[in-house]
């Protein structure tokens, strides 16, 4: 028997933490802000979150590369289409863990002469930190678990769940769909447990 995945926030409080980011985003940024994803997975934060923010704002995204050969190195494949000199810019995360995709992806902005730079994360696994990062806006601290939902993904799968879940990865390494009918059954009337 599939072990089962443990409801870490339920759909109602990712809602209320987007509504709250929301409306700190908006008072930070009354005139409006531009808002850039890191794609995967923070696009669907970003597409989230940008619902609940009652003021002018863009979007817009990057891509990077995964981290080649352990060399800690990436770089962007996949650049803004905006110009951000003497723009409010906020890095939309989904999870910031080690800080070292959010840090290279900061300092490369930073080199573009925004007028500000902020990081808003659903997420911040501060225990797992390695490099600093200023997070100025944060939904929920999160656990060392493997988390999925919300954005976060394994092998592209889970992404689009409206709650976040914590999963044992042996368990998905195995089965990549293991907890499908567990966690996707709730959007058809039966309700998530804790």
């Amino acid at each position: 028997m599939t072990p089962q995945a443990r409801v870490v926030h339920t759909r109602a409080e990712v809602d209320a933490a987007l509504k709250r980011l929301g409306r700190e985003l908006q008072a930070a940024y009354p005139a409006g802000a531009l808002l850039v994803a890191v794609q995967r997975g923070s696009i669907l934060v970003l597409a989230d979150l940008v619902r609940r923010i009652d003021a002018p704002c863009r979007v817009d995204f990057l891509s990077i590369s995964d981290y080649a050969g352990g060399s800690g190195r990436a770089r962007i494949v996949q650049d803004l289409e905006t110009d951000i000199h003497d723009c409010d810019v906020v890095l939309v995360e989904d999870i910031v863990d080690t800080g070292l995709t959010c840090a290279y992806v900061l300092e490369t902005l930073q080199g573009r002469g925004p007028r500000s730079l902020a990081v808003c994360a659903l997420l911040d696994r501060r225990s797992r930190r390695i490099v600093p990062v200023p997070l100025k806006f944060v939904g929920f601290e999160a656990t060392d678990e493997l988390l999925i939902g919300r954005g976060l993904g394994v092998s592209g799968r889970y992404r689009n769940l409206d709650l976040v879940a914590a999963a044992d990865s042996s368990v998905l390494q195995a089965d990549r769909d293991a907890y499908v009918s567990q966690l996707y059954a709730p959007r058809v009337g039966r309700p998530a447990t804790r």
